[in-house]
């Protein structure tokens, strides 16, 4: 049964916070609109957004933000017409979201991504770097597998060929230095990164650490299988997707004034896509 019939019947109600507006007739956007409602994450979207909400002004809508802190109510307020549009997951989780809870949710196009880094722990530079020497990496499987790869790109290890984002420990088929990898929970690499010589954090956690470009020594290159893969996207009921309204936010959100938002008060920690 699915997470939206579940709460339908109340089961989940409480524990997500609110009730599903179930059986609701979705209704799309009207061609008079002049306000959007999207769902976000407070950090970094729910900013972005209040970013964009005077330049969204000046082509004549009203930006509304609603701040979510879970990943399961923006799209089923989504889906259900609640919102007109989200913007706090990437298009990878998008696809399971829909396979999984049988809903009717597109993305109308790419706007960030939250790049891994190899960061300074307690050594400042890759040539300080000693035989044996510690690295920290989270150890669930699609951030292990990223933090590999720019272990792989930054030239300290090499994987079994193509493995792509299903890489785990067991693929690495060169280590001439031994170095000692560790896998840690993503939220704790951060946060051990100076009992180590290097640790390697994704995005959002480097962001809650407060760490910046000044601490971190590789990023994961913008055009890369990760960026791709794991780019945080706009998300709208299919019906919307072409709707005036939702095409002037998104170019709104791809714009050069954001994108200089974005690189001036992120400083690496969020990345635009090209």
């Amino acid at each position: 049964m699915s997470l939206k019939k579940v709460l339908c019947l109340g089961v989940l109600g409480l524990i997500l916070g609110g009730a599903s507006s179930c059986g609701k007739s979705f209704t799309p956007l009207g061609e008079d609109v002049t306000s959007i409602k999207v769902a976000a994450s407070p950090t970094p979207h729910a900013e972005i957004l209040r970013a964009a909400q005077p330049l969204l002004k000046e082509k004549g809508y009203e930006l509304v933000i609603k701040e979510y802190t879970d990943y399961i109510q923006p799209n089923l307020a989504t889906e259900d017409g609640d919102v007109d549009a989200n913007y706090f997951q990437h298009g990878s989780y998008l696809d399971e979201f829909n396979q999984a809870h049988n809903t009717h949710l597109v993305s109308v196009g790419k706007i960030h991504y939250e790049p891994f880094a190899i960061y300074k722990g307690s050594i400042s530079s890759l040539t300080e770097l000693k035989d044996r020497d510690k690295i920290l990496v989270p150890n669930d499987t699609t951030n292990e597998a990223r933090a590999l790869l720019l272990l792989q790109e930054a030239g300290l290890i090499t994987l079994r060929e193509n493995v792509g984002l299903t890489a785990t420990k067991k693929d690495i088929v060169s280590n001439p230095h031994q170095y000692d990898i560790v896998e840690m929970e993503a939220a704790q690499v951060p946060l051990n990164r100076l009992d180590a010589s290097l640790a390697v954090v994704n995005g959002n956690y480097a962001l809650q650490a407060g760490l910046t470009s000044e601490d971190a020594l590789v990023y994961e290159s913008s055009d890369g299988i990760s960026a791709q893969t794991y780019a945080n996207v706009l998300v709208v009921r299919e019906e919307n997707q072409n709707h005036k309204a939702i095409q002037a936010l998104y170019r709104v959100l791809i714009s050069k004034e954001i994108k200089d938002f974005i690189s001036k008060t992120y400083q690496g920690a969020v990345l635009t896509i090209s």
